[in-house]
């Protein structure tokens, strides 16, 4: 024990995460009211040592939004238009094919796919583009939509919730992301994202996915209208699914961006915020092998402090992101795979290179030359994102 947790109130909650044993609601509590920001980070590094030793991983990946027309007017969304709305997109097939052949060329292994709820693209679009995608490359991974998508295409083809699901894993896809999530309170839920999802909806959607035998990740939207106990309950609420189901590969605390919605808060979640609530993941979620810092929401700066406090991986390169800079995020768009080997060796961690399901691909050395073990150029990956 260091002389940070010999000194610190959160001593005996240490010794129980010391001892494999689970942390409850009251005491996630406890460690949401402390400020001692050491501590929590000590105790959430010794789950992560546990679970992945010194390794943090990344994922070279691309994101597609294939439109941001929506039928929902969710408070807090910036992404969202209306079909009078003259910044409103829609991707036709061929327009996605062509990002993901670009994509392939600077070595991608998944494709990250949401888009709003349509107004009336068929459920044939979506089968079409999973079909056209996977024909590509047979090995690319497909994650592909939230579960209020899901349940809007369940809805529009007039089927169940599996039987969308069934046809979907047919035609391609690999895994369900976790958006959509936001926070699982009702009282909430209904003042940020009005006529969305309930929360039982949204874990139904994942237990059916995971019950099929697949795999997704999930996300809590945190640093809005939620209190600290709203944030534990939403926890405790995806750790019981996983304790049914183990379907989850991880977990990505998203921060609030503030610009651009019609919520009136006027700053993101702090740097302390951001980290606590991911140390807190951490211990809290013992039955999850990963916790992700979400560099998009974040700043890679923050991600990589949080790769010491809980957190073993860094996400993607991920090309063009569009719904969280659309809400006010000042980091780039992309980053190389180059940027994100050295930021987590800036760290003293061991890069891997992961897939979707957080399995590794390539292990690369501590120390050494960046430049010749490098897959894809800074410049290579610039111009794709500016095409």
């Amino acid at each position: 024990m260091n002389f940070i947790l010999k000194q610190s109130a959160l001593r005996p909650i240490y010794e129980k995460v010391s001892q494999g044993e689970r942390i409850d609601m009251e005491g996630a509590n406890q460690l949401f009211q402390s400020r001692d920001l050491n501590a929590l980070g000590s105790i959430a590094d010794l789950v992560t040592h546990r679970k992945n030793q010194n390794r943090a991983s990344y994922i070279i990946n691309r994101y597609i939004n294939y439109s941001n027309y929506c039928i929902l007017s969710c408070q807090f969304c910036a992404f969202s238009r209306k079909k009078r709305d003259a910044d409103g997109f829609q991707l036709s097939i061929e327009e996605i094919v062509q990002k993901a052949r670009e994509a392939l060329a600077v070595g991608i292994t998944e494709l990250h796919i949401v888009g709003g709820l349509h107004p009336n693209l068929p459920f044939s679009y979506y089968l079409e583009m999973l079909v056209a995608l996977r024909s590509l490359d047979s090995t690319l991974q497909l994650k592909c939509f939230t579960a209020i998508e899901i349940l809007h295409l369940a809805w529009l083809s007039k089927k169940s919730v599996k039987e969308v699901l069934v046809e979907l894993r047919a035609a391609g896809l690999n895994s369900l992301t976790g958006g959509g999530a936001e926070i699982f309170r009702k009282e909430v839920r209904s003042q940020i994202a009005r006529g969305k999802e309930s929360a039982a909806e949204y874990l139904d959607v994942h237990r059916t996915w995971h019950l099929l035998g697949e795999r997704s990740t999930c996300t809590m939207l945190f640093g809005h209208l939620e209190t600290l106990e709203d944030r534990v309950d939403h926890l405790r609420q995806l750790r019981e699914l996983q304790d049914e189901t183990h379907g989850f590969v991880g977990f990505v605390p998203l921060p609030f961006m503030p610009e651009n919605n019609r919520m009136g808060i006027k700053t993101a979640p702090t740097g302390f915020d951001c980290l606590r609530t991911i140390a807190i993941s951490r211990i809290f979620l013992d039955n999850f092998d990963h916790i992700t810092a979400y560099w998009v929401g974040m700043g890679l700066k923050l991600a990589q402090v949080a790769l010491n406090y809980g957190a073993d991986d860094l996400h993607g390169t991920i090309l063009e992101e569009k719904i969280f800079h659309m809400a006010g995020a000042s980091t780039p768009q992309l980053q190389t795979e180059l940027e994100m080997v050295r930021a987590i060796r800036e760290t003293g961690r061991v890069p891997v290179q992961r897939n979707t399901f957080y399995e590794p691909l390539k292990t690369w050395p501590s120390f050494g030359s960046e430049k010749s073990n490098s897959r894809s150029s800074g410049t290579t990956a610039e111009m794709i994102a500016a095409k």
